[in-house]
């Protein structure tokens, strides 16, 4: 997921993702305490999606005021 990708879409389709990457953050971190998690990258990388998701839209906010 890149910042173009992410600044083409509408705002609801960024509240969409963000809710499903938090909710994989979770997921992952419940995973994590229980030693089941495989994956040990994912984790940083929904991070990462996270703060790309909320640059965007703090972006498409400034524009808008």
């Amino acid at each position: 997921m890149t910042a173009d990708d992410l600044r083409s879409r509408s705002e609801d389709q960024l509240r969409e993702d963000l809710a499903k990457l938090k909710k994989e953050q979770f997921n992952l971190r419940f995973q994590t305490a229980t030693g089941q998690l495989e994956k040990t990258h994912r984790a940083g990388e929904v991070r990462r999606d996270i703060a790309r998701i909320k640059t965007v839209m703090r972006e498409k906010a400034r524009q808008g005021a």
